[in-house]
């Protein structure tokens, strides 16, 4: 008996854009990973032949540049409702942490390419708000970049951990770390590590980097006249 071969899902007949090709990507990319973004599951997912993907972006790196810019470039670019310059910054440097968090390959994209799309609009619009906030030319690029790359820092991280469960695995490993921290050999060889093991299994990651963007702000506003 002859098996039936599985129907081919219909090719799309509308145009395929950069723009569709993106949204595809952020999927595969959020729901299985890095890995599994190839122009194969691309093609699949939009039903296509993988040349249409390749008329548009040319390679995987250009599309995962692309994805970035397309999220990063949302965070920065939202609407504003105080014109409030040091509460903007505040908001939007939490706005890119909620993004990282909820998309954290991210993080590994950003690290790859100085000055990509993503990047060059943080620093575009973090700059503005500073220069809104009063802070002199002098100390904008200093105090721009160490906004920045505090966010870099945070994506860095969470790149790291991608492949770990944040709900179960996460906590399980801090608490490991903790506990080692604790030990009698670190209290001797690293004794602030061992002092702050109780802080790092329970601290909220969103809560610390809403502390830390505190305290650059604190130095950027008190150092601005100098």
């Amino acid at each position: 008996m002859e098996s039936t071969p599985a129907p081919r899902r219909p090719r799309r007949s509308d145009a395929l854009s950069a723009e569709v090709i993106v949204q595809a990507a952020i999927g595969i990319l959020d729901d299985e990973g890095e890995e599994a973004l190839t122009f194969r599951a691309l093609a699949t997912v939009l039903a296509t032949g993988p040349g249409a993907i390749y008329h548009r972006l040319s390679n995987k790196q250009e599309i995962l540049a692309a994805a970035a810019a397309e999220l990063v470039g949302a965070a920065v670019t939202w609407p504003r409702s105080t014109d409030d310059s040091e509460a903007s910054i505040r908001a939007l440097m939490l706005y890119l942490f909620d993004v990282i968090d909820e998309h954290p390959w991210i993080g590994a994209q950003l690290s790859r390419e100085p000055w990509q799309a993503a990047l060059l609009e943080m620093f575009e619009n973090i700059g503005r708000l500073l220069v809104s906030l009063g802070v002199p030319e002098r100390r904008q690029f200093v105090a721009t970049t160490s906004l920045v790359n505090f966010v870099l820092g945070v994506a860095g991280q969470y790149a790291a951990a991608a492949r770990l469960s944040r709900d179960a695995e996460r906590s399980s490993l801090l608490r490991n770390v903790a506990n080692d921290l604790r030990s009698e050999a670190n209290a001797t060889s690293h004794p602030f590590a061992h002092r702050m093991a109780g802080q790092l299994a329970g601290h909220d990651d969103r809560e610390q980097f809403a502390e830390g963007v505190d305290l650059l702000l604190i130095g950027i506003i008190s150092t601005a006249g100098r």
